[in-house]
C-alpha cells in the first residue's frame, strides 16, 4: 500500500516501519478486534498523507530533484531474461499511476484501496471513516471513469494471452 502511494522502495520502507510502529503503540486503543484490517489501513492512509505533505512542504524550501528508487533505476532490463514483461510492467504501473493522479483525492483512495490493497467495502469504509454507501458512490464514479480509459483497456487487451 506504501509502496503505491509513494513508488518509492525506500519510502514505503520507511513508511511501512512508521506504520507498524504507530500500531503497535496504539493497539490498546482497538476495541473490536474484526476492525483491525480498516483500523490499520486507517493509520496507514494518514502516514502516506502526511509523508506526502512533508515532502510538499520540503519542496517549497528546498530545490533539489526527487531521488529515484535505486530498484527501479536498473539500466540492465535488456540484458535480463524478462526484460519485455519489465518494461511491459514498468509501461503499466506508469499509465495507472497517470489514471490515478487524474481522479479525485477520494475516488483515488477508494479505488487503490478495493482493487490494490484488496480491501472489501467494509473495510475501505472503515479505513476511510465513511459509509458503505458513500464508499460505493466513489467505486462506481472510478469504474466508470477507468472503463473510459481507452489507453488502459487497449494495454490490457494487448497484454491478455
Amino acid at each position: 500500500m506504501a509502496y503505491y502511494r509513494t513508488r518509492s522502495r525506500m519510502d514505503a520502507e520507511d513508511l511501512t516501519q512508521d506504520i507498524f510502529m504507530q500500531t503497535f503503540k496504539n493497539l490498546s486503543r482497538l476495541e473490536e478486534v474484526e476492525r483491525f484490517k480498516g483500523w490499520l489501513f486507517s493509520i496507514a492512509s494518514n502516514r502516506v498523507r502526511d509523508f506526502h505533505r512533508k515532502k510538499r512542504f520540503r519542496a517549497l524550501f528546498f530545490r533539489r530533484p526527487d531521488r529515484n528508487d535505486p530498484v527501479e533505476e536498473k539500466g540492465h532490463t535488456d540484458a535480463h531474461p524478462d526484460a519485455l514483461r519489465s518494461l511491459m510492467t514498468q509501461d503499466f504501473w506508469k499509465k495507472i499511476g497517470a489514471f490515478l493522479d487524474r481522479l479525485p483525492h477520494m475516488e483515488r483512495e477508494v479505488f487503490i484501496l478495493r482493487f490494490m490493497d484488496h480491501l472489501t467495502i467494509r473495510e475501505v469504509s472503515q479505513a476511510l471513516s465513511k459509509s458503505e454507501s458513500t464508499v460505493k458512490t466513489h467505486l462506481y464514479r472510478s469504474l466508470k471513469k477507468f472503463k473510459r480509459e481507452n489507453s488502459l483497456r487497449q494495454f490490457l487487451q494487448e497484454s491478455l494471452p
